[in-house]
């Protein structure tokens, strides 16, 4: 909930803030010509329109007889209308903005008695109207003021989003009232449309992005689903006890759940619980139609966010790159965090350069600048001119037998023989990391010699393992962890890697009924002797790649390939990388029907890695002189318990 201060402590310290921000922005020309090009705080945002309409989405989701009408919620500056000036839109399409709230303090929009915007959740609109920007909230259909029913990222959540940009750009019909009404033209902006949001928000922008609309510039998704079979399943294995029907109940109104019973059913039965891919699915995977996308994006994740999971960056990112879109990345160490509360002034200041250049055709040089930032040690970053870095190749790995049965060795090198284990749905991957030295029947582990200098892993990888289970049904994981003593970001922890503080900085503009101060953070950070570093999962039924499961052939060999997670992590000298194959990884994959032991066929089995420098690099750090590991702490961070039914957008 949010912390309730006073306001005219937030108007003291939002006027302070303006006020450095203009003296700041405001200066000579002789001081213009040092600094780059950049929109400033000219306009009154005390003064600046409320307003509200409603946009026709020319659907008839709920089945009443009329089409559904999305609410838009527009904050814009008024110097602007009055100059004859057009300005471009910033927008966040959210299904939150009544029933859970927005960022870190779980803001809900706030209307006065003519229903017109009061607060608009999150700085955007304190900070950029006064830019010459208009800030538009969407009310996804079915949530909040909206008509319509919430179908979990499939056509009306995501027309609800496209219309209000046909809107912006002529295209489209909205009204000043939910039923009636006068219709309304968005004569005041230019069209240029940049659609931001974390998760579910950031989801929308993704997916109405890959609908190829005009108008739509850029996007920035922060935390933001790629394709939502993804999001519920890892190649057949069940990440959550539930579906998208549950998700959709959860934000929708009660009037929407009251007349939404027929989409309720689709999202049921177009989703079972088998792990099948339908046609569900592939309408809500924006990864197969990323060539249709025209605007830019600005992709934001955390490597160890395990609610929208880094399976959602590779195969996005490099449909992306296929396509030609142009591209910028930043991949912190936290959990599902918005960088607004883990890099909070180098974001205003990157994502104000960013729209200025993607919206107002500022040449700023933005474009010019590194693509990616990659958060190497708890507030500590690094740039990449390329993501993953040029030089980058796959290298396959083989995992063998080792001196001492049960731990085997991880090189270049072919195995031979066999490794087996037996599936423990009580034990997870910090269980098996903490005994990677100690044989253990509920793992394989494969461990590389201390490395002799760093090792930089950059991308996605895929684990290929050929296994024979001894039941008809089995669930695979796979996980690359760096065994060795590390700071990170306690991404496990209910702050998934920050702490929030009770002092507040302000960033914009303020009203008694709006402030723009908001709680600062710092890292919350955890020392630990290893550190996962990508993982994937699978239901071994998925083998043939059909996305339909069988049941197994106890005794019958099958070869599947796991994709992990992307990632970008530097293995240190002294350090080693761990490969481990394993069963249920509790809490983030559920367990199968049955609990089978699986046997590895290790000259069948291997890991294609990403390094920094292709095989030469990892032949180089695993050979030389001997190396003295480092003492490793009997622990790492521990993922959370398991949750049957999670939000995207929730912060635990």
């Amino acid at each position: 909930m949010p912390i309730r201060t006073r306001p005219t402590t937030w108007r003291t310290l939002a006027t302070a803030a303006t006020a450095a921000l203009t003296a700041t922005l405001l200066t000579p020309a002789a001081a213009d010509a040092a600094a780059p090009r950049e929109s400033r705080p000219v306009h009154s945002y005390a003064d600046a329109i409320r307003e509200a309409v409603w946009v026709d989405t020319g659907l008839d989701e709920d089945l009443d007889g009329r089409t559904d009408r999305v609410a838009v919620d527009i904050v814009r500056p008024r110097e602007a209308g009055r100059a004859g000036r057009k300005v471009p839109v910033i927008m966040d399409a959210s299904p939150y903005y009544s029933c859970c709230g927005r960022g870190n303090e779980s803001q809900t929009k706030t209307y006065d008695g003519h229903g017109d915007i009061v607060r608009m959740p999150l700085f955007y609109d304190n900070y950029f109207v006064p830019r010459g920007y208009a800030v538009v909230g969407v009310d996804l259909a079915g949530t909040s003021r909206s008509d319509g029913c919430v179908d979990v990222g499939g056509r009306s959540d995501i027309r609800s989003a496209k219309a209000v940009v046909d809107w912006l750009n002529g295209r489209a019909t909205a009204y000043s009232s939910r039923t009636g009404g006068e219709r309304v033209r968005a004569d005041w902006t230019d069209g240029s449309t940049g659609m931001i949001g974390k998760s579910w928000d950031g989801t929308i922008a993704n997916g109405v992005a890959a609908t190829g609309v005009e108008g739509l510039k850029t996007i920035v998704p922060v935390a933001a689903i790629s394709s939502w079979y993804d999001y519920y399943f890892a190649q057949g294995a069940p990440l959550y006890g539930s579906g998208p029907d549950w998700l959709a109940r959860y934000v929708q109104t009660p009037e929407a759940r009251e007349h939404c019973t027929e989409v309720a059913r689709e999202l049921t039965d177009g989703a079972p619980r088998t792990g099948d891919r339908t046609p569900l699915w592939t309408e809500r995977d924006y990864v197969r139609a990323a060539k249709k996308v025209r605007a830019s994006v600005f992709l934001v994740h955390g490597m160890q966010d395990l609610n929208v999971r880094m399976q959602h960056v590779g195969p996005w990112w490099d449909a992306l790159g296929k396509n030609g879109v142009r591209r910028k990345i930043w991949l912190s160490q936290t959990g599902h965090v918005d960088p607004f509360d883990f890099r909070r002034a180098e974001w205003v200041r990157t994502l104000h350069r960013w729209f200025d250049h993607e919206l107002k055709g500022i040449d700023n040089g933005i474009d010019r600048e590194p693509v990616a930032d990659i958060e190497r040690a708890p507030d500590e970053w690094v740039t990449s001119t390329a993501w993953p870095p040029r030089g980058t190749h796959a290298v396959t790995l083989r995992p063998a037998h080792g001196a001492r049965d049960g731990v085997g060795t991880l090189g270049l090198r072919p195995g031979r023989g066999t490794a087996s284990f037996t599936d423990d749905p009580a034990l997870d991957e910090t269980d098996w990391a903490t005994r990677i030295d100690t044989p253990t029947p509920e793992k394989a582990g494969f461990v590389t010699r201390p490395l002799t200098r760093d090792l930089r892993l950059a991308g996605s990888s895929r684990v290929t393992v050929t296994v024979t289970p001894s039941t008809p049904t089995a669930h695979l994981s796979a996980v690359l962890v760096d065994l060795g003593p590390d700071t990170i970001r306690d991404y496990a922890d209910a702050g998934e890697g920050i702490v929030t503080l009770s002092e507040r900085t302000c960033w914009g503009a303020s009203t008694e009924g709006d402030s723009s101060c908001y709680r600062e953070t710092r890292a919350k950070t955890a020392d630990v002797g290893h550190t996962v570093v990508s993982r994937g999962w699978a239901d071994l039924g998925e083998h043939a790649g059909t996305g339909r499961g069988e049941p197994l052939v106890p005794g019958k060999r099958y070869t599947i390939g796991l994709d992990l997670a992307a990632a970008d992590h530097v293995v240190p000298r002294g350090h080693r990388l761990a490969l481990i194959v394993a069963g249920t990884d509790r809490g983030l994959i559920d367990p199968p029907a049955d609990t089978p032991t699986l046997t590895l066929d290790l000259a069948r089995t291997s890991a294609r890695v990403p390094f920094a420098g292709g095989a030469a690099a990892f032949a180089r750090a695993t050979s030389g002189p001997p190396v003295t590991a480092p003492h490793t702490a009997p622990d790492g961070v521990r993922p959370p318990a398991a949750t049957a039914h999670r939000v995207p957008g929730e912060t635990r």
